[in-house]
This record gives structure tokens, C-alpha cells and sequence, in this order.
């Protein structure tokens, strides 16, 4: 099991939430290579290439994301995605359980209209990520 009992984690998550807040995303880490303790590594005011900016090949991450995105002329929509990075030099054993403690996170981390499972910064391109919240969300008029 992953620990994600941190207070600092919830509140990152609330702040995410927000639609006061300027806040756009949080990543989380674990606390050592060893542990399965889950803390607050960053927060930040842009999207997701701000986000990308803070990924490490060598570990493996969660992010909470708030996406805004034109569904058509007239509409602005904002949707939230659960991004779970596993770098390219991730060691094999946190590698393996990421996906069994995924399921802890998404405990905390709840609220989300899609999952993205990455392993390259470019899996968290904006563009095929728009395309699959429009298509979550149901109502798209655009043929997408």
C-alpha cells in the first residue's frame, strides 16, 4: 500500500480544485527509493508543459492536472486528468508496484475525467489529451 495520508497532498488536491485558485497542477512523489510514503514535491500555475518540466526519468510520479480547453466557439470547459509517470529509468521493483499503489492514490486524488498513463513527456502532450477529455465529456460538436 502507498501511504498518501500527507495533509499537504489533500490540500494541494483541494487547491487544484479550486476555481478561485491560480493553482493548475500538483505532482507528488515518493519519499525515497525505499518507501512507499507518498509527499507533495511541487504545485504550479501552468499547464501541462509546466508540468512536464518537473517529471524525473528516474522516478515514478503522480500529477493532478486542471485542463481548459475550447469545446466549441462559444464554451470554455475545464476538466481534471490523473497523470501516473513512470520515467524510462525507473528501478524495476517501484516500477512494478505503481500500478498496485495507483489505486491507493486515486483514493485521494479522486475526482478526475481521465487517467494518463506516462512514460515519455510526450505522452502528456496537450493535444491527444484534449482530444480524449472532449470525447469523456460526451457533448463535443466538433466531430470529435
Amino acid at each position: 500500500m502507498a501511504d498518501v495520508s500527507s495533509p499537504e497532498i489533500a490540500a494541494a488536491y483541494l487547491d487544484v480544485r479550486d476555481d478561485k485558485s491560480e493553482t493548475k497542477w500538483l505532482l507528488i512523489d515518493y519519499e525515497s527509493e525505499k518507501s512507499d510514503k507518498l509527499t507533495l514535491t511541487s504545485t504550479g500555475t501552468g499547464g501541462l508543459s509546466d508540468l512536464k518540466e518537473h517529471l524525473d526519468d528516474s522516478k515514478a510520479s503522480f500529477a493532478y492536472v486542471r485542463v481548459a480547453y475550447a469545446n466549441d466557439k462559444e464554451s470554455q470547459r475545464e476538466k481534471f486528468v490523473l497523470v501516473t509517470w513512470i520515467g524510462k529509468n525507473t528501478k524495476v521493483m517501484r516500477k512494478a508496484k505503481v500500478s498496485v499503489q495507483a489505486a491507493d492514490v486515486k483514493q485521494v486524488l479522486r475526482s478526475y475525467s481521465i487517467d494518463v498513463a506516462a512514460r515519455e513527456k510526450e505522452d502528456l502532450n496537450e493535444d491527444p489529451i484534449i482530444v480524449r477529455l472532449r470525447k469523456a465529456g460526451g457533448a463535443s460538436y466538433d466531430g470529435v
